[in-house]
């Protein structure tokens, strides 16, 4: 231990002295200001980049009343995809690896055996050959896997291996596990790979390789082929987002005006917040927004607004594939959900409340994520044990070691 109480003291008077000069209930008036004023449509540059789908509304519903609901959808799949994190050797080469896995409510135990594996491999070295090939059968078939190479850069090589790897695996077992779907889908994360699409904002490195290079778009086109697969079938395909940081919300109410939410999730949270009279959080009721068609952020890239050609291929209307999206706050653990779905199924009312309801009655009952979406989330995961295991493996495979950074010797990893 480094802190005596004396410098725990010290630093507390330190806080002590930062000093706010609004009230957190004036961050409160002004949220519902914003609500009530800016979001029917919220504009950038005279564009509506944001707007309700129905009439705009706050709505709750009590939280026991939820849980036992009867579910709108019978039965229900939860699809996630898990890395063993970006990986440098000493040879050059950086490697991340992905699994793929599916859960079904009711359990499916041969559907959850089944893996899409994918590790995607950087090097600089025109020698190097990673062996790149289609997908490949192993445990008896119930799983395949493949190699891509990341196209080349001189940063973000991290960034680029990541973010193929995951959204490959996700996206191709998604459209493998397709048919097995018959009512409802629910992806682990946004709808749309976010973690590529950012690049459109990120750097023009990462920019220009979104626009030019195959391999990224072709990740992207799996997305929108599986929209196009789900809306064929007539079965509904949502994304719940359990860590939002999006700013796209804010950042476009901060150019008319100081707001002092750090992201999109803590406005939210004001919005729906409900106090009793000494000011305390009252628990009793999930409380929820009505849906939005968005076409700020990251969600941009694949709206009819769209200023960026991916060159996709699309069988459907533009506005199918837009982006929509409602915020749940579950007052018991303090946190705010954000649930996607496209266009081309929540433009049915009907479907759109059914969509509301069955997601409600989940987070009501699992005080969390719907238990689809828990469940893919452990089959997915790889542990951290697992990841240093898969680490070791590698560097054996590539006779060479793993690149270490001094926190690699400083903390040591506890399970």
């Amino acid at each position: 231990m480094t802190l005596d109480p004396v410098h725990f003291d010290g630093i507390a008077r330190l806080a002590g002295r930062i000093q706010s000069g609004v009230d957190a209930s004036d961050h409160r008036a002004f949220a519902d200001t914003v609500w009530s004023e800016f979001l029917a449509p919220l504009r950038r540059d005279g564009t509506a980049v944001l707007e309700p789908l129905g009439q705009q509304r706050r709505r709750l519903v009590d939280t026991e009343d939820a849980a036992l609901m009867e579910s709108r959808f019978p039965t229900q799949h939860g699809l996630d995809s898990g890395t063993i994190n970006p990986t440098t050797f000493k040879n050059g080469l950086v490697i991340d690896v992905a699994q793929a896995a599916m859960a079904a409510v009711p359990s499916d135990l041969e559907l959850h055996r089944a893996r899409s594996v994918v590790s995607t491999v950087h090097s600089n070295d025109g020698t190097v050959a990673v062996g790149e090939d289609d997908w490949t059968l192993f445990d008896d078939g119930y799983s395949k896997g493949r190699i891509m190479q990341a196209p080349r850069v001189d940063r973000y090589e991290q960034t680029v291996v990541h973010a193929l790897a995951l959204y490959l695996a996700e996206s191709h077992h998604a459209a493998l596990q397709a048919e097995v779907v018959d009512d409802l889908l629910i992806l682990d994360g946004p709808i749309y790979p976010t973690g590529l699409l950012k690049w459109t904002d990120q750097d023009p490195t990462l920019a220009d390789l979104l626009v030019d290079d195959e391999r990224p778009r072709d990740v992207v086109q799996n997305y929108v082929d599986l929209v196009e697969t789900f809306v064929a079938r007539d079965v509904p395909l949502v994304g719940f987002v359990k860590n939002t940081a999006a700013k796209a919300i804010t950042r476009t109410v901060r150019r008319k005006q100081s707001a002092p939410w750090v992201n999109d999730a803590a406005f939210f949270e004001q919005v729906l917040r409900r106090t009793d009279d000494e000011g305390d959080t009252r628990t009793d009721a999930l409380t929820f927004t009505n849906w939005f068609r968005s076409r700020c952020g990251a969600d941009r890239v694949l709206s009819p607004t769209s200023d960026y050609d991916l060159s996709l291929t699309r069988a459907l209307e533009p506005e199918a594939y837009e982006v929509t999206f409602f915020v749940v706050y579950d007052p018991r653990e303090e946190l705010v959900y954000r649930v996607e779905a496209p266009y081309a199924f929540t433009k049915d009312p009907d479907l759109r409340e059914d969509l509301t309801m069955q997601i409600l009655t989940d987070v009501a009952a699992q005080t969390g994520p719907p238990l689809a979406v828990q469940k893919a989330d452990e089959l997915a995961r790889i542990s951290r044990q697992e990841k240093r295991a898969l680490q070791r493996q590698l560097e054996n495979t590539f006779d060479t070691d793993r690149q270490r950074e001094y926190n690699d010797v400083r903390w040591d990893g506890v399970e």
